[in-house]
């Protein structure tokens, strides 16, 4: 069993806290937070044991989840790899890029597990083209949210959209040749509303816009390959594939014959909608996060993953900074 600690009682820190104490490979010793207000109203809720320093919990753990606000996330996981901790640590893995890529030399030198909260990958939508052939050329991406004050610690590139930056580096496998984006501060006084254009080597480009500042919520992203068209709803948990094959005489409801200007060659479109199986992606994280330690194995979202998102996006918002839109 993996004793386990939690650094971070907030809004997400709680969620961790039930999720940690459902999970059998882990024993939760406790937690630290130096919010005096968070700390007791998880200590009554949960009946976890608070400890009142970083380093007394990093002493009586073998592994820690830090969800802490991202300004003190290379603190935390500096302070656990110098003593050898196994580290779950949130997106973003750190607040800069040189944090982040040091976070990511301690963690090869030291040979501990380290798995970045990239929670979208988990999805039940994403999770759903595990067997599908993914092979985009172009992408599109929404990702819109209502005001909330928890998050303006960091600017919506680092808050929202990388989670999406995340899912197309996972996604696209070449190098990055330009980025070009564009950004407003509205409300707070960094980025409340970003677009950024990403394009790849290979040819495929990603268009991503990201807000914080919308009166709707959306979480959709679009993928076009040769021969099919993908949709993913991460808030509805549903995904639709339309695929172009040679008509047959199998074709069903599902299947709408069109025309390609070719009168010997008939084609048609294919709506298939993949199983979405019930997940818990929190849970589906932090599990997998304990076999890697058990099993001695890579983790699901590696720290040099969380390190590629965050300079991606750090690259965006260094676009926006030389470009920015001012409200």
């Amino acid at each position: 069993m993996i004793r386990i600690g939690l650094l971070g009682a907030g809004h997400l820190g709680k969620i961790h806290l039930k999720l940690l104490q459902e999970i059998p490979a882990f024993q939760l010793i406790g937690f630290y937070d130096p919010n005096e207000n968070a700390a007791q109203e998880a200590e009554i809720t949960y009946g976890v044991r608070r400890f009142t320093s970083i380093h007394q919990l990093l002493d009586a753990c073998d592994a820690v989840d830090i969800v802490t606000p991202t300004l003190s996330h290379y603190d935390c996981a500096r302070k656990a790899i110098k003593k050898s901790k196994h580290i779950f640590i949130e997106k973003p893995v750190a607040n800069t890029v040189r944090e982040a890529k040091e976070l990511m030399n301690l963690v090869h030198e030291a040979g501990i597990k380290a798995q970045v909260g990239h929670v979208e990958r988990f999805n039940p939508a994403f999770l759903s083209l595990k067997q599908q052939a993914i092979q985009p050329m172009f992408i599109e991406a929404h990702r819109l949210a209502s005001f909330n004050p928890r998050g303006t610690d960091v600017s919506v590139v680092l808050d929202l959209m990388i989670h999406d930056i995340d899912i197309v580096l996972c996604l696209v496998k070449s190098t990055i040749k330009r980025i070009s984006a564009s950004g407003v501060s509205v409300i707070s006084n960094k980025p409340d509303i970003a677009t950024a254009r990403i394009e790849f080597a290979n040819g495929c480009v990603a268009n991503l816009t990201a807000s914080r500042i919308s009166m709707k919520r959306m979480r959709k992203m679009r993928l076009f390959q040769k021969g099919s068209y993908i949709s993913i709803d991460f808030a509805e948990k549903t995904t639709e594939i339309l695929s172009l094959h040679d008509t047959t005489e199998a074709d069903d409801a599902f299947t709408i014959e069109i025309n390609t200007g070719d009168m010997f060659q008939k084609k048609a479109i294919k709506l298939h909608k993949p199983e979405i199986l019930p997940v818990n992606s929190i849970k589906m994280e932090l599990e997998l996060f304990s076999e890697a330690i058990l099993n001695n194995t890579e983790t699901a979202v590696t720290i040099d993953e969380g390190y590629n998102a965050l300079h991606t996006a750090h690259a965006i918002l260094h676009k926006i900074e030389k470009n920015p839109i001012y409200a």
